[in-house]
Protein backbone atom coordinates (compact mmCIF):
# COMPACT_ATOMS: atom_id res chain seq x y z
CA UNK A 1 0.00 0.00 0.00
CA UNK A 2 1.69 3.20 -1.14
CA UNK A 3 1.42 6.12 1.30
CA UNK A 4 -0.79 8.85 -0.08
CA UNK A 5 1.09 11.20 -2.37
CA UNK A 6 4.43 10.95 -0.53
CA UNK A 7 7.56 10.69 -2.69
CA UNK A 8 9.51 7.47 -2.68
CA UNK A 9 12.76 8.08 -0.81
CA UNK A 10 14.43 4.69 -1.18
CA UNK A 11 13.94 1.76 -3.53
CA UNK A 12 16.08 -1.38 -3.37
CA UNK A 13 15.70 -3.95 -6.16
CA UNK A 14 17.44 -7.30 -6.51
CA UNK A 15 20.26 -6.23 -4.17
CA UNK A 16 23.09 -8.72 -3.68
CA UNK A 17 26.01 -8.03 -1.34
CA UNK A 18 29.23 -9.80 -0.44
CA UNK A 19 31.90 -9.63 2.25
CA UNK A 20 34.87 -11.10 0.42
CA UNK A 21 33.65 -14.46 -0.90
CA UNK A 22 30.67 -14.58 1.47
CA UNK A 23 27.42 -13.88 -0.35
CA UNK A 24 25.16 -12.27 2.31
CA UNK A 25 22.26 -10.55 0.51
CA UNK A 26 20.39 -12.60 -2.10
CA UNK A 27 18.07 -10.27 -3.99
CA UNK A 28 16.72 -7.80 -1.44
CA UNK A 29 13.69 -5.74 -2.45
CA UNK A 30 12.11 -2.98 -0.36
CA UNK A 31 10.80 0.56 -0.61
CA UNK A 32 10.48 3.49 1.74
CA UNK A 33 8.45 6.68 1.40
CA UNK A 34 9.21 10.09 2.83
CA UNK A 35 8.26 10.42 6.49
CA UNK A 36 7.88 6.68 7.05
CA UNK A 37 9.40 4.46 9.70
CA UNK A 38 10.09 0.87 8.65
CA UNK A 39 11.74 -2.00 10.48
CA UNK A 40 13.99 -4.79 9.24
CA UNK A 41 13.23 -7.83 11.38
CA UNK A 42 14.92 -11.20 11.47
CA UNK A 43 17.21 -13.50 13.37
CA UNK A 44 20.88 -12.72 13.89
CA UNK A 45 22.80 -13.30 10.65
CA UNK A 46 19.74 -12.82 8.43
CA UNK A 47 21.23 -9.81 6.61
CA UNK A 48 19.56 -6.84 8.32
CA UNK A 49 22.72 -4.93 9.25
CA UNK A 50 24.30 -5.85 5.92
CA UNK A 51 21.34 -4.20 4.19
CA UNK A 52 22.09 -0.91 5.94
CA UNK A 53 25.80 -1.20 5.15
CA UNK A 54 25.05 -2.08 1.52
CA UNK A 55 22.93 1.07 1.16
CA UNK A 56 25.97 3.06 2.27
CA UNK A 57 28.51 1.08 0.22
CA UNK A 58 30.18 -0.37 3.32
CA UNK A 59 30.36 -3.92 1.97
CA UNK A 60 32.93 -5.55 -0.28
CA UNK A 61 30.75 -5.77 -3.38
CA UNK A 62 27.11 -5.17 -4.29
CA UNK A 63 24.96 -5.58 -7.38
CA UNK A 64 21.38 -4.66 -8.20
CA UNK A 65 19.78 -1.25 -7.76
CA UNK A 66 19.63 1.18 -4.85
CA UNK A 67 17.88 4.45 -5.61
CA UNK A 68 17.79 7.23 -3.02
CA UNK A 69 15.62 10.25 -3.87
CA UNK A 70 15.39 8.84 -7.40
CA UNK A 71 19.18 8.72 -7.89
CA UNK A 72 20.99 5.43 -8.53
CA UNK A 73 23.77 5.09 -5.94
CA UNK A 74 24.94 1.50 -6.42
CA UNK A 75 28.27 2.61 -7.96
CA UNK A 76 28.88 5.65 -5.75
CA UNK A 77 31.48 5.83 -2.94
CA UNK A 78 30.18 6.13 0.62
CA UNK A 79 30.85 9.86 1.08
CA UNK A 80 28.89 10.67 -2.09
CA UNK A 81 26.01 8.41 -1.04
CA UNK A 82 25.73 10.17 2.34
CA UNK A 83 25.54 13.60 0.71
CA UNK A 84 23.26 12.67 -2.20
CA UNK A 85 20.91 10.71 0.03
CA UNK A 86 21.13 12.99 3.10
CA UNK A 87 21.84 9.76 4.95
CA UNK A 88 22.78 9.28 8.59
CA UNK A 89 23.94 5.92 9.96
CA UNK A 90 23.98 4.94 13.63
CA UNK A 91 25.94 1.66 13.82
CA UNK A 92 25.43 -0.90 16.56
CA UNK A 93 28.79 0.12 18.08
CA UNK A 94 27.47 3.73 18.35
CA UNK A 95 30.49 5.64 17.01
CA UNK A 96 31.00 8.51 19.43
CA UNK A 97 34.29 10.16 20.40
CA UNK A 98 34.86 8.52 23.80
CA UNK A 99 37.63 10.93 24.82
CA UNK A 100 35.55 14.07 24.12
CA UNK A 101 32.69 15.45 26.20
CA UNK A 102 29.09 15.67 25.01
CA UNK A 103 29.37 19.31 23.88
CA UNK A 104 32.51 18.51 21.87
CA UNK A 105 30.91 15.45 20.27
CA UNK A 106 28.01 17.61 19.11
CA UNK A 107 30.32 20.24 17.59
CA UNK A 108 32.27 17.77 15.43
CA UNK A 109 29.89 15.74 13.23
CA UNK A 110 30.33 15.92 9.44
CA UNK A 111 27.77 17.92 7.48
CA UNK A 112 25.89 16.01 4.77
CA UNK A 113 23.14 18.60 4.17
CA UNK A 114 21.84 21.92 5.43
CA UNK A 115 19.33 22.04 8.23
CA UNK A 116 20.91 19.91 10.94
CA UNK A 117 19.40 20.36 14.40
CA UNK A 118 21.08 22.97 16.60
CA UNK A 119 22.78 21.97 19.84
CA UNK A 120 19.94 23.63 21.75
CA UNK A 121 17.35 21.59 19.79
CA UNK A 122 19.35 18.46 20.58
CA UNK A 123 19.35 19.25 24.29
CA UNK A 124 15.59 19.86 24.21
CA UNK A 125 15.11 16.44 22.60
CA UNK A 126 17.66 14.72 24.87
CA UNK A 127 17.48 16.38 28.32
CA UNK A 128 19.77 13.67 29.75
CA UNK A 129 22.54 14.90 27.48
CA UNK A 130 22.09 18.49 28.62
CA UNK A 131 22.72 17.34 32.19
CA UNK A 132 25.87 15.49 31.08
CA UNK A 133 27.12 18.01 28.52
CA UNK A 134 30.57 18.34 30.13
CA UNK A 135 30.97 14.58 30.70
CA UNK A 136 33.43 12.54 28.66
CA UNK A 137 31.86 10.06 26.23
CA UNK A 138 33.51 7.15 28.05
CA UNK A 139 31.83 8.24 31.32
CA UNK A 140 28.30 8.11 29.91
CA UNK A 141 25.95 5.19 30.52
CA UNK A 142 25.11 2.90 27.60
CA UNK A 143 21.78 4.69 27.14
CA UNK A 144 23.40 8.11 27.19
CA UNK A 145 26.00 6.97 24.65
CA UNK A 146 23.19 5.76 22.39
CA UNK A 147 21.39 9.07 22.69
CA UNK A 148 24.61 10.92 21.87
CA UNK A 149 25.20 8.72 18.81
CA UNK A 150 21.73 9.55 17.46
CA UNK A 151 22.15 13.23 18.40
CA UNK A 152 25.39 13.45 16.41
CA UNK A 153 23.56 12.19 13.31
CA UNK A 154 20.83 14.79 13.76
CA UNK A 155 23.48 17.51 13.73
CA UNK A 156 24.66 16.46 10.24
CA UNK A 157 21.53 17.52 8.33
CA UNK A 158 20.67 13.91 7.46
CA UNK A 159 16.94 13.28 7.06
CA UNK A 160 17.06 9.57 6.13
CA UNK A 161 18.25 7.75 9.25
CA UNK A 162 19.58 4.18 9.34
CA UNK A 163 19.48 3.03 12.98
CA UNK A 164 21.05 -0.33 13.87
CA UNK A 165 19.95 -2.04 17.11
CA UNK A 166 19.62 1.20 19.06
CA UNK A 167 17.82 -0.49 21.99
CA UNK A 168 20.24 -3.35 22.60
CA UNK A 169 21.08 -3.76 26.28
CA UNK A 170 19.27 -0.61 27.41
CA UNK A 171 17.09 -0.17 30.50
CA UNK A 172 13.30 0.23 30.14
CA UNK A 173 13.42 3.91 31.17
CA UNK A 174 15.86 4.62 28.31
CA UNK A 175 13.69 2.65 25.87
CA UNK A 176 10.78 4.91 26.78
CA UNK A 177 12.92 7.97 26.01
CA UNK A 178 14.06 6.54 22.67
CA UNK A 179 10.46 5.70 21.77
CA UNK A 180 9.56 9.36 22.27
CA UNK A 181 12.61 10.48 20.27
CA UNK A 182 11.57 8.34 17.27
CA UNK A 183 8.03 9.75 17.48
CA UNK A 184 9.39 13.31 17.65
CA UNK A 185 11.64 12.74 14.65
CA UNK A 186 8.76 11.35 12.67
CA UNK A 187 6.68 14.44 13.46
CA UNK A 188 9.59 16.57 12.22
CA UNK A 189 9.50 14.73 8.87
CA UNK A 190 12.48 12.38 9.25
CA UNK A 191 12.42 9.02 7.46
CA UNK A 192 13.79 6.07 9.44
CA UNK A 193 14.91 2.48 8.94
CA UNK A 194 15.15 0.54 12.21
CA UNK A 195 17.08 -2.71 12.45
CA UNK A 196 15.68 -4.02 15.69
CA UNK A 197 15.60 -7.23 17.73
CA UNK A 198 13.21 -5.72 20.27
CA UNK A 199 9.96 -6.12 18.40
CA UNK A 200 7.89 -4.74 21.30
CA UNK A 201 9.81 -1.48 20.90
CA UNK A 202 9.58 -1.38 17.10
CA UNK A 203 6.00 -2.57 16.52
CA UNK A 204 4.09 0.57 17.56
CA UNK A 205 6.55 2.89 15.78
CA UNK A 206 6.67 1.46 12.27
CA UNK A 207 4.46 1.87 9.22
CA UNK A 208 5.72 -1.39 7.75
CA UNK A 209 7.85 -4.35 8.73
CA UNK A 210 10.15 -6.32 6.43
CA UNK A 211 11.01 -9.80 7.68
CA UNK A 212 14.41 -10.93 6.37
CA UNK A 213 15.73 -14.48 6.15
CA UNK A 214 18.92 -15.60 4.37
CA UNK A 215 19.49 -12.18 2.84
CA UNK A 216 16.07 -11.60 1.29
CA UNK A 217 12.64 -10.31 2.28
CA UNK A 218 10.27 -13.19 3.04
CA UNK A 219 7.36 -11.20 4.47
CA UNK A 220 6.14 -7.61 4.26
CA UNK A 221 3.68 -6.63 6.97
CA UNK A 222 1.84 -3.31 7.16
CA UNK A 223 1.17 -1.87 10.61
CA UNK A 224 -2.56 -2.62 10.36
CA UNK A 225 -1.84 -6.28 9.49
CA UNK A 226 0.24 -7.03 12.59
CA UNK A 227 -2.48 -8.64 14.65
CA UNK A 228 -3.67 -10.86 11.78
CA UNK A 229 -0.13 -11.96 10.90
CA UNK A 230 1.21 -12.40 14.43
CA UNK A 231 1.54 -16.18 14.02
CA UNK A 232 3.64 -15.92 10.83
CA UNK A 233 5.78 -13.25 12.47
CA UNK A 234 6.39 -15.36 15.57
CA UNK A 235 7.38 -18.27 13.35
CA UNK A 236 9.90 -16.18 11.42
CA UNK A 237 11.38 -14.56 14.51
CA UNK A 238 11.10 -17.56 16.85
CA UNK A 239 9.64 -15.48 19.66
Amino acid sequence: MQPDQRPELLRIENLHAWYGESHILHGMNLSLYEGEVITLLGRNGSGRTTTLKAILGLVGRRTGSIKVRGIEIIDMPTHRIAHVGKLGYCPEERGIFASLNVDENLELPPIVAEGGLSVEEIYTMFPNLRERRKSQGSKLSGGEQQMLAIARILRTGATLLLLDEITEGLAPVILKSLDQVIRNLREKGFTIILVEQNFRFAAPLADRHYVIEHGQVVEQIEADELEAKKEQLNRHLSV
